[in-house]
């Protein structure tokens, strides 16, 4: 892609993005990541006003003087898009792939976090972490990051979920809300690292799907290939070789949820070629149900 047509693309999503954040996303994402917990600042002498419960022993210990604890809101919350850049993304039955279904969200989040102040991250990820960015604040940054999904060329094909999580949980030093971009197609099972990942941060799922991916409405045969490993095998038409099909993907993709449910990881289903704001509000709501 020049550069000149990457520049045209990231803006376009910015637009598109911030017109979504500004009417829906902005406020329904700020009530739900609005909190942040407290920190510690640090210690100052007792006054008759302070609760007896904050004070620190040991620093009055060592002092002669009672001293109290003093916290501060965390005024930013630190947000990571863990995006599969896999081969698999280049699949699109209708007129947009999942990778560019995937860009479109990760760009809603890294702008929705950058509206509420927050501090975003990316890691781009296929059997290997392909690209780290640690979180930062600011627009300019929510566009590097926009630019990076958009032009990035992954060295490898397939992909490992749980060789991702890991390499995401040691490089945050501190608690974060960690956005997982796949279609979560995998051979491995990730049920243990996201419960891993979801213990130390809130990790919420988002996963992308093309329509064909659950059911195959051709009649003819096809070859199909592989895009991760390259494999390629015959697919047979007929009524009950697509009932077998559905049913196989229907198992394959409820199994991921079932890890998901198990690890308590929310997930937001969207599907290519569908409005993606609405599971995304649709995840909001839950939340602020809860």
């Amino acid at each position: 892609m020049l550069p000149s047509e990457l520049i045209k693309k990231v803006r376009k999503i910015e637009i598109k993005t911030r017109r979504i954040v500004d009417e829906i996303t902005g406020g329904a994402y700020h009530s739900v990541f609005k909190g942040r917990g407290i920190e510690f600042d640090e210690v100052r002498e007792y006054t008759l006003s302070d609760d007896v419960r904050d004070i620190d022993w040991n620093v009055t210990a060592r002092m002669g003087t009672a001293y109290i604890k003093k916290y501060v809101e965390e005024r930013e919350l630190n947000v990571m898009l863990l995006v599969d850049v896999s081969a698999s993304g280049a699949f699109g039955s209708g007129d947009s792939s999942k990778k560019e279904q995937a860009v479109e969200m990760a760009a809603l989040l890294a702008f929705s976090a950058i509206r509420n102040n927050d501090r975003v991250g990316l890691l781009m990820f296929t059997d290997r972490t392909e690209l780290y960015l640690p979180p930062r604040s600011g627009r300019s940054h929510g566009l590097r990051l926009i630019r990076e999904l958009l032009a990035f060329e992954p060295e490898n094909k397939g992909t490992d979920i749980n060789a991702a999580l890991k390499d995401m949980v040691q490089a945050l030093k501190k608690k974060a809300v960690i956005f997982l971009v796949s279609d979560l197609i995998e051979d491995d099972d990730f049920e243990k690292s996201l419960k891993i990942a979801n213990r130390r941060h809130d990790v919420i799922s988002v996963r992308i799907l093309d329509p064909l991916e659950l059911n195959w409405p051709g009649t003819a045969g096809v070859m199909l290939e592989d895009a991760e490993s390259g494999e390629t095998s015959f697919f047979g038409g007929g009524a009950s070789v697509r009932q077998l099909y559905h049913t196989n993907a229907g198992e394959m993709h409820e199994r991921a949820r079932e890890s998901c449910r198990r690890a308590k990881v929310d997930m937001i289903d969207v599907r290519c070629g569908d409005d993606f704001v609405k599971p995304l509000i649709s995840f909001f709501r839950r939340r602020q149900g809860r």
